[in-house]
């Protein structure tokens, strides 16, 4: 089990947040979608929303930063990943083979944060709260919630000893896909769960790719393609039962959804 500290969770997923060119449009997409109520941060000019199952967020949204555009940053989602000390874990990050993209800076009355990526280029974020009580978490399976974490990494036997050595994370299982290669299972040790793979070759990149909660998979596709949005793989069944569908929304987002029934 990942380290537990008397401040959090070392190695959970926290926050996901989205960035893209249009930040109305992300809203509307994603309201639809997925089915979260969004609203205002209250953060002055910055213009950030935040979406909720019920009074519990679970995601950001704001338009690309200038600097991150000038850098190319395409619209994504982003992770943010606990860790007890952001600083110390940037340092450590780096000397693991990592990158530290922007330096730690505060956020204030919300956390520490650094922008980063593994040694093979994917990108996430590591964060420390500034504490506070937010309200309890829904039920995992809830929809809305994110329901699944995947790694799509050009090596994903280094990529889960890089995450294990760095957040304490545990490999659960492995799944052999044929010639798509070894699917590694893995947990957090704070109930959430993922998968780390090889990607197929073209693939653009390596990435985290984070799978939404719905209630009924056909459904929503309907919704997103409604929307304007683009089917990419799927829906396909997946061991569990469960359905799934990996997706693009109309800014190019890659995103996935999971649900128990098609």
């Amino acid at each position: 089990m990942a380290e537990e500290t008397t401040q959090g969770p070392k190695g959970k997923f926290v926050w996901y947040e989205y960035m893209g060119d249009d930040l109305a449009g992300a809203e509307d997409f994603y309201a639809e979608v997925v089915g979260w109520k969004i609203k205002d941060a209250g953060m002055g000019d910055f213009a950030y929303r935040i979406g909720s199952v019920g009074e519990y967020g679970v995601v950001g949204l704001m338009n690309i930063p200038a600097e991150a555009k000038a850098m190319g940053t395409p619209a994504c989602w982003t992770g943010y990943i606990w860790v007890p000390d952001v600083d110390a874990a940037c340092v450590q990050l780096a000397a693991d083979g990592g990158q530290v993209m922007r330096p730690a800076s505060d956020i204030p009355g919300v956390g520490r944060f650094a922008v980063v990526a593994d040694p093979q280029g994917a990108v996430f974020m590591l964060f420390r709260d500034a504490g506070g009580n937010p309200p309890p978490p829904p039920a995992p399976n809830t929809a809305g919630l994110v329901g699944w974490h995947e790694l799509h990494a050009n090596d994903g036997v280094a990529a889960l000893k890089f995450y294990s050595d760095t957040f304490g994370w545990k490999k659960d299982s492995e799944f052999d896909m044929g010639p798509m290669g070894v699917y590694h299972l893995f947990s957090t040790g704070h109930g959430e769960f993922g998968g780390m793979m090889t990607k197929a070759p073209g693939t653009p990149g390596t990435f985290w790719l984070y799978y939404f909660n719905v209630d009924a998979i056909d459904a929503a596709i309907e919704r997103l393609t409604a929307k304007g949005g683009k089917v990419g793989h799927g829906p396909m069944e997946v061991p569990g039962g469960l359905w799934v569908v990996q997706a693009v929304d109309q800014q190019g987002g890659y995103f996935a959804l999971v649900a128990p029934k098609r």
